[in-house]
């Protein structure tokens, strides 16, 4: 029997890890775009433009979003065929099998993990600014984790352990919150837009490019944190209500409205506020206050709170989802393979993962989290590009709603692409990944591959598809 008829078998055989369909393929969009717009346009916009790419940050955007593009495609077509809710785990298990798939399955709990906890402390700051607006003061050692001089970061805390206790609640309940706060992040991104259009000093546009081709790309491998979590929307193949029609609607979807905006917003932020001025943690607040709009500065300060409460939301759910098919599969404790009979959420991991983030958001400076996501994210996206090509060839009856177009073209394309972006981060990240990658196959060889449903008698014994 294959691989992709197993793990079929082991996704099927108990009711009690089930999840609820609930999701349309508007929810999955806003699910992407939640995921996506959110530190990337509210943060690093300024930064990259100012000490990197320039005006030609368009550039950046384009090329990180064309690598994401490539990827998108290779996910649409996985999601609508082998589906599961373990995102790029799930296919590498489909594709390559079960070592690969922990592999894979390692380095996004790493992902998903990080950029939660790296995303609510940039939250805090934000959170806390609105505070002073309205005369709250809280003590300073309770803002910073203790490198930065603190006790813990209370806020930082606070938010994941609100997301946890939201997430318990229910997908549905959950997507509802998130499509809100989308709603107001789309807007007060479209109120800048407006504002930005009539003050655009075109000046400012020269020079275009001051650091060079290589400050683009450079720039670009950056960026890419900014396309992180529109992957989040494959998690949810087991709560869509049609997934094989709308998991790629809501993947492409939400990146090309994503990339658009992207685009849009740093072409025009670099247009009415000189480059070398945006190096600030709020740059678009900052530029309209330069333009003396002080209101619309607060508005948007409440659209960067709404906009990275989303991206947290949808990230630990994908965080939860991937660690859920891990250990439905027996690659972690069997213990962790339940849904409540009430919310049909898997509570015990929304637990573990939310105390875990929490503490590590409140006592690790965010540049520390921040430097490992994105060479995990980009490692994810080759697996899934590479797995298109070999599921093309080892199942080519499988049945697929969509299908990546230009193949094999368009995936060698995504893994060129991911695998340059890989090449332009530091070398001390990459080491740093590998000890993590380490420890992964250290728990595989010594627990996971002695419990894995895949390699046990049980699993035979329950096979209902015939050879």
């Amino acid at each position: 029997m294959d691989l992709f008829r197993k793990k079929a078998i082991i996704d099927s055989v108990d009711g009690e890890t089930h999840l609820a369909r609930c999701l349309s393929a508007l929810d999955l969009v806003l699910l992407g775009v939640g995921a996506i717009i959110g530190a990337g346009i509210f943060v690093l916009t300024g930064i990259v433009a100012a000490t990197q790419a320039g005006p030609a940050i368009v550039l950046s955007y384009i090329v990180a979003g064309l690598a994401c593009a490539f990827s998108a495609l290779a996910y649409a077509e996985l999601a609508s065929s082998v589906g599961g809710c373990g995102s790029a785990y799930g296919y590498a298990y489909a594709g390559f099998g079960e070592l690969l798939a922990w592999i894979v399955g390692w380095d996004l709990i790493l992902e998903y993990a990080i950029s939660v906890s790296a995303v609510s402390v940039g939250w805090s700051g934000y959170f806390n600014d609105m505070l002073r607006s309205m005369k709250i003061h809280l003590p300073e050692h309770l803002l910073h984790s203790p490198a930065s001089g603190g006790i813990f970061n209370i806020l930082a805390m606070g938010i994941i352990l609100l997301l946890t206790f939201l997430l318990i609640w229910g997908i549905k309940s959950s997507s509802r919150v998130n499509n809100l706060m989308v709603l107001v992040k789309l807007s007060v991104i479209v109120l800048f837009i407006i504002i930005a259009s009539s003050n655009v000093n075109p000046a400012n546009w020269t020079p275009f490019m001051p650091f060079g081709i290589k400050g683009v790309m450079e720039g670009a491998s950056l960026i890419f944190f900014a396309y992180i979590g529109f992957d989040a929307v494959s998690t949810a193949a087991e709560e869509a209500i049609n997934p094989q029609r709308d998991l790629p609607r809501g993947i492409i979807g939400s990146l090309v409205i994503c990339t658009i905006l992207y685009i849009i917003v740093s072409g025009l932020l670099t247009g009415i506020v000189h480059y070398s001025r945006l190096d600030v943690a709020s740059p678009i607040s900052h530029a309209m206050l330069l333009l003396n709009y002080k209101v619309a500065a607060g508005l948007i300060g409440v659209g960067a709170i709404a906009g990275l409460t989303t991206v947290m939301l949808v990230l630990f759910y994908g965080l939860t989802r991937v660690f859920f098919a891990m250990s439905r599969d027996g690659l972690l404790p069997a213990f962790f393979a339940y849904t409540d009979s009430y919310t049909k959420t898997p509570v015990r991991i929304i637990v573990l993962c939310g105390i875990a983030m929490s503490l590590i958001a409140s006592l690790v400076p965010m540049g520390d989290l921040a430097e490992l996501v994105n060479i995990g994210t980009l490692f994810a996206f080759i697996t899934v590009c590479a797995g298109v090509i070999v599921l093309r060839y080892r199942q080519p009856d499988l049945p697929r709603s969509f299908r990546t177009p230009f193949m094999p073209l368009i995936p060698v394309l995504g893994i060129i692409s991911c695998s340059y972006l890989i090449y332009n981060l530091p070398l001390f990240t990459m080491m740093r990944f590998g000890i993590w990658m380490v420890i992964g196959m250290i728990i595989y060889f010594s627990y996971s591959r002695f419990h894995s449903h895949l390699h046990t008698k049980a699993v035979v014994e329950t096979e209902v598809i015939p050879e």
